[in-house]
């Protein structure tokens, strides 16, 4: 299925203030509505680390009716890889709680499609594969909790380069629910030291976007071998002065998925989010 070319007039004013990059796709300052228009519009099919950076951004896995209730205490479960925000009615395409002009099957920049645990398509538009018993999951996602690191003045690499955030399938085992079961999935961001410590004092206060990290220092120790390798995302230099930190990641229940091999599900492409209305601060707790 074709996307429209363009977003309809009442949905972007034309008298709006620009807050696009110089390549004219959404930048740290837009809205969380002009990056779901630009996904919708097929403009954006990039990853969206370091766009609408005040707004909250998910993961997303939508699985058939049958499966939900095992999924859903499959993320009870294992809150601190997959901290559930927002569940929808069964063939819903919307999360009221977090966007009102908000259509899960074209605002996130690209989707996985998966048969029976394997990826059989990668696409920018999900409406020729929706069903009506199918049910979303948004998850927390660390994007939210890097505005807070930015303002405190800790340097992120991938969003310095432009880069999606390397993640890694580690060792770490996860709480089985019904047939879903594997390894906990990490985010790495390379750090100095006293910024380590300042990252873990700042995402500690944000457990519904994965709180603090789950590990700092040798990867070996967590099962990973080759930083330069990531599952998933861009690989990014850990300098010799520097210390990689590692949260636990949104992607976990896609290798849960690849473990439980359901005949049907769908996820977003890893580091492509649904960029929400609600904003990072709403979930950070008082201290």
């Amino acid at each position: 299925m074709n996307r429209p070319s363009t977003a309809t007039p009442s949905s972007a004013p034309s008298s709006a203030p620009s807050t696009a990059s110089p390549q004219g796709l959404p930048g740290p300052e837009a809205s969380a509505l002009e990056v779901r228009l630009a996904a919708r519009s097929g403009q954006l099919q990039g990853h969206t680390s370091g766009l609408a950076r005040e707004h909250v951004q998910v993961n997303l896995a939508i699985l058939p009716q049958d499966l939900a209730e095992d999924f859903k205490r499959f993320c009870e479960l294992n809150p601190t890889p997959c901290p559930l925000l927002a569940v929808s009615e069964p063939g819903s395409p919307t999360l009221p709680g977090l966007g009102l002009d908000l259509d899960v099957r074209t605002d996130v920049p690209r989707y996985h499609v998966w048969r029976h645990g394997e990826r059989v398509a990668e696409t920018t538009d999900l409406r020729d594969w929706w069903r009506d018993d199918l049910v979303t999951f948004a998850l927390g996602c660390s994007f939210s909790f890097e505005h807070a690191l930015l303002e405190a003045g800790i340097v992120l690499r991938h969003v310095e380069q432009g880069l999606n955030v390397a993640m890694y399938r580690s060792n770490i085992p996860t709480h089985s629910a019904g047939v879903f079961r594997g390894p906990t999935v990490v985010s790495m961001r390379p750090m100095k030291a006293a910024d380590a410590i300042r990252a873990v004092q700042i995402t500690a206060r944000t457990p519904q976007v994965h709180g603090a990290p789950i590990h700092i220092g040798d990867p070996a120790l967590i099962g990973i071998a080759d930083l330069s390798r990531p599952d998933y995302g861009d690989a990014v230099a850990v300098h010799a002065n520097e210390l990689p930190v590692f949260w636990a990641c949104g992607v976990t229940p896609q290798a849960a998925i690849a473990a439980a091999r359901p005949a049907f599900c769908i996820t977003h492409a890893p580091g492509h989010m649904l960029v929400t209305d609600r904003l990072n601060r709403e979930l950070r707790q008082a201290h």
